[in-house]
């Protein structure tokens, strides 16, 4: 039984699965920061207090809190391949998204050639971005942009295919843009990517918070996302298809150089953080039970489903947010302004005030109950690409599944104050 999703997600179930919402200091308040770092849910948060009680010791020795530990390690990294759609020994642990994207161009750079092409875009989140360019640069690739669309801050596929060819070694892009919000046919990009023969790095950052993807079915070579953002630790996850784990330099110690999930690892891993980064899936799971599933269903399944029904609630979320801005004169919205048409809008709403500096747009926000902020997010080439001063920013509103109507209630309340 797959469950009964015509019915809406029950947001009231959802958020008595989050502590932060019982906790007196976020009374009377909404928070719209979740780009930034969502709310962990109940289940992460026991099983990170559990394991550093029971299990705060060396894993994989032979006595029982140390066995146990690291089979709680290995389960959660078994948890997330099914998860994701792909095998136990492609699936890496590091400290940071931005971390694990540092040791993969370090790694590639010991093996891509001289004179090998690399495409990057303007759409990415500095700490993609930035690292790739950085190797590039270092081993004497040429550089190459795909550039968004002034005026819309989108890509568009033409522009990847009239720069590919057989000099092509790698292409960086993102899901999604942590300003731009909508989601990029990574399986379309990939098509082309590989269609020269080239290696795919897609940042998940800003999309696996609202669709916990099949990595399998898009065709990336490697998928990066932070766990922090999707409910649970402070860890990055990073998905390296074993075909190039196997062709990519070791970056750990000698020793572990056969060990596929600490290759691409320097430093040992955070076992709690590790241990507890599973257990988000339950919280899939519990979703996927209340809203009538059946608890068997393999978790790949369970993932596409509990996503579809994140989708949904947040197209509503976004769909509000945006008709209230996109009518607004005196602020511009950065990405499309409607929802529902094609690949996914992401409630990541940034928008530029004409008229009152982002900086003071944002207190006035804070004063009305809705937690927020503003700057260029890491994206500062995004910004110029758009048209907007990095150093002047914007001001974003960043939901998921678990914000409520009365949170863009208050929202819509403070944006008829302000201005």
């Amino acid at each position: 039984m797959a469950g009964d999703h015509s019915n809406p997600l029950d947001v009231d179930f959802v958020r008595s699965l989050f502590p932060a919402f019982s906790v007196e200091s976020n009374h009377g308040q909404s928070f719209f920061e979740n780009a930034g770092g969502s709310y962990a849910c109940r289940h992460t948060i026991d099983a990170l207090h559990r394991y550093y009680i029971e299990n705060k010791v060396q894993p994989y020795a032979d006595y029982p809190a140390s066995a146990d530990a690291g089979r709680r390690m290995d389960a959660s990294r078994q948890g997330w391949a099914g998860a994701l759609g792909v095998g136990f020994d492609e699936v890496v642990f590091g400290p940071s998204t931005s971390m694990n994207t540092y040791v993969l161009a370090q790694a590639f750079g010991e093996v891509l050639p001289s004179g090998g092409e690399v495409i990057v875009t303007n759409q990415d989140h500095e700490a993609n971005t930035g690292a790739i360019r950085r190797m590039a640069a270092r081993v004497g690739c040429r550089l190459r942009e795909w550039r968004t669309d002034p005026d819309t801050g989108l890509l568009d596929l033409d522009g990847l295919r009239a720069l590919v060819n057989e000099h092509t070694r790698l292409v960086t892009v993102p899901h999604a843009s942590n300003i731009v919000g909508q989601e990029n046919d990574v399986a379309a990009i990939a098509r082309v990517v590989h269609g020269v023969g080239a290696r795919l790095v897609v940042d998940g950052v800003s999309f696996a918070p609202h669709t916990l993807p099949d990595v399998d079915a898009l065709g990336a070579d490697v998928y990066l996302f932070s766990l922090y953002k999707t409910f649970s630790v402070h860890q990055g996850l990073m998905v390296v298809r074993r075909d190039l784990l196997d062709e990519l330099p070791n970056q750990g110690h000698f020793f572990n150089a056969d060990a596929p999930d600490k290759r691409l690892n320097p430093a040992g891993p955070d076992h709690a953080q590790v241990a507890a980064s599973g257990a988000v899936l339950d919280y899939v799971r519990e979703l996927h039970v209340h809203h009538g599933g059946d608890a068997s269903t393999p978790m790949r399944d369970m993932c596409s489903v509990v996503s579809t029904m994140w989708r949904s609630r947040e197209d509503e979320i976004a769909g509000r947010l945006l008709g209230a801005l996109a009518a607004r004169d005196d602020v511009r919205v950065i990405g499309p302004v409607e929802v529902g048409r094609g690949l996914h809008r992401c409630p990541t709403i940034a928008f530029s005030p004409l008229a009152i500096d982002p900086e003071e747009f944002s207190r006035d926000l804070i004063r009305c109950g809705v937690q927020t902020s503003w700057g260029h997010y890491y994206a500062y080439r995004v910004l110029d690409g758009v048209g907007v001063d990095p150093a002047r920013g914007v001001v974003r509103l960043s939901a998921v599944h678990y914000t409520s109507d009365g949170d863009v209630d208050r929202v819509l309340d403070a944006l008829g104050e302000i201005g």
